[in-house]
């Protein structure tokens, strides 16, 4: 009956902590949680970069937009999107530009890889083309490299 007590008072041999199985058993289990969660985590940034990059495209699309109802037209390739920002010097002139801009800040935003956007007016897939060249910062591309462009957004 005293050996009993003992045990269960934590003061027996059997009760003074975790075993090496144990741990190594608990090591294993963490060691395939994190080769299953670290992956996913990783990619996220890259993830999230691309849908900061849509969402640009989208600002710039309705500026876009803004300066074709005031101008008749939309700025020329040539024009840039600086147009959006600064009146126009070269090509067709902007009849009615808004004092101010039509992009918040008085500037492009560049791409998150640090790049400028790719403006083409007339496109090839529309009234104008967007394009930013993801972290490869080249044409084309596949996968996590490949580009954004303003006509596969939904």
């Amino acid at each position: 009956m005293i050996e009993w007590q003992e045990k269960k008072k934590g003061k027996g041999l059997g009760m003074q902590g975790f075993t090496l199985i144990e741990l190594m058993v608990v090591m294993v289990i963490l060691g395939i949680l994190a080769g299953l969660i670290v992956p996913r985590i990783m990619d996220r940034p890259e993830e999230a970069r691309r849908t900061k990059a849509g969402i640009q495209m989208q600002s710039i699309e309705q500026a876009l937009k803004l300066y074709k109802l005031d101008n008749g037209q939309f700025p020329t390739t040539e024009q840039g999107l600086l147009a959006l920002v600064e009146a126009p010097t070269v090509g067709s002139l902007a009849k009615k530009w808004r004092t101010g801009g039509y992009l918040e800040k008085g500037k492009v935003p560049k791409d998150p890889w640090d790049n400028d956007f790719v403006y083409l007016c007339p496109g090839l897939h529309g009234d104008f083309d967007l394009i930013s060249y993801g972290p490869d910062r080249q044409s084309g591309g596949e996968g996590k490299d490949a580009d954004i462009n303003n006509w596969e957004l939904q």
